[in-house]
């Protein structure tokens, strides 16, 4: 393993688990201004003492604003790491971290307060390094899990060497070391019904049930769920609300549904076929979010070729459905590599964790990502 790759990585997991325990803590969902502030400062206490830290305006109104922290050197290459803050988690349902064995329990332990962690580490590390590189930047955005709005942040970074995002990482079937170069894109279809309500029991045949319509609509998405199919499309309705009182026909409602696939297209098809009126009830479909999808394996595979040499064992590129930012980053920075983060699992769920074990071992790889990723200077002897 390369000398640097081992001592920053040993560095880092040293005060890893103390610094998760610190950002778990902070119970930060979506949308929340003040937990995401509480989460800007925990980082911002975790920079290194060179740092520039700015203040973006974050990609969806009413939220605050997002964390960027750079580090400027002397040399030519640009790379940015990335992450997010924000959870799912509502404050009634939040978890600090605890410990159960080797495993690391918390709200958003592994999605992704454990990247997060290993980010700051990775970005205190290239502080001693800085003939390697032009900028390196850390972006900590507050609105991944539920951001509708447009992405404001890739167009700044077109054109750098490398965009490297910190979601969990995972172990391949063999047991190598799994680094995601290829996401779906993710879209969000919401459906809203317009039916007529009227009184359930002395004049139901006089109402347009919105409930049903919607339901039918529900059914129409599911479907076109074909996770084998050519796209590998995912349609699942997710949120239905429909209906204020037990005896009135449902007069209005709405549909939310999730779909993943590997081209915009597909998507866009799902939502072209769906009915705009069912018995009388009006049904108005519109795609409230679409993320591109990331195919980064072609362009990255001399990165991780360099980096596996680094790391002293393989880093393998693999596919992931969930959602990411590293998907807006990659149409403009070829060498983008996601899921650099510990491994765990349960994410969006209440027994969430991480293994406290590869705090070290996943440094490791993000590590011998960036070392890659700063070759052209430090293979010259620049470091």
């Amino acid at each position: 393993m390369d000398e640097w790759v081992r001592n920053a990585a040993s560095e880092i997991a040293r005060h890893a688990e103390r610094e998760l325990e610190a950002l778990v803590a902070v119970s930060s969902p979506s949308g929340d201004v003040h937990g995401a502030e509480e989460c800007a400062s925990v980082c911002a206490a975790l920079l290194p003492a060179e740092a520039d830290v700015e203040r973006l305006a974050c990609s969806s109104p009413g939220h605050a604003p997002d964390l960027l922290a750079t580090l400027r050197g002397s040399g030519s290459r640009r790379i940015v790491l990335l992450g997010h803050v924000d959870t799912v988690v509502a404050h009634a349902h939040h978890k600090p971290l605890r410990r159960d064995g080797r495993r690391l329990l918390g709200s958003g332990a592994v999605d992704m307060k454990g990247g997060v962690v290993l980010a700051l580490g990775a970005l205190r590390a290239l502080a001693e390094r800085r003939a390697d590189f032009a900028e390196a930047t850390l972006l900590l955005v507050c609105d991944e899990e539920w951001r509708a709005a447009p992405f404001a942040h890739a167009e700044r970074f077109a054109g750098w060497d490398a965009c490297l995002c910190f979601e969990a990482g995972e172990l391949t079937p063999h047991g190598d070391e799994g680094v995601v170069v290829r996401r779906k894109a993710a879209g969000t279809i919401r459906i809203h019904a317009r039916g007529r309500s009227a009184h359930s029991g002395s004049a139901p045949d006089r109402g347009r049930n919105a409930l049903l319509a919607l339901a039918e609509a529900a059914q129409a998405v599911a479907a076109r769920h074909a996770p084998d199919g050519p796209d590998h499309l995912t349609a699942v309705p997710t949120v239905l609300h429909a209906g204020e009182a037990f005896n009135v026909v449902p007069g209005r409602g709405e549909l939310s549904c999730d779909l993943r696939a590997d081209s915009d297209a597909a998507i866009l098809g799902v939502l072209e076929t769906l009915p705009r009126e069912l018995d009388g009830v009006v049904l108005e479909p519109e795609l409230v979010r679409l993320w591109p999808g990331m195919s980064s394996e072609e362009a990255t595979a001399p990165l991780l070729a360099r980096a596996g040499a680094a790391l002293g064992r393989p880093v393998v590129g693999v596919r992931r459905g969930g959602a990411s930012d590293a998907s807006h980053f990659a149409p403009l920075i070829p060498l983008t590599v996601d899921g650099l983060g510990p491994r765990g699992g349960k994410a969006h769920n209440p027994g969430e964790f991480v293994h406290a074990d590869s705090l070290a071992t996943r440094a490791e790889v993000a590590l011998a990502v960036i070392d890659a990723a700063l070759a052209p200077l430090s293979r010259s002897g620049a470091r």
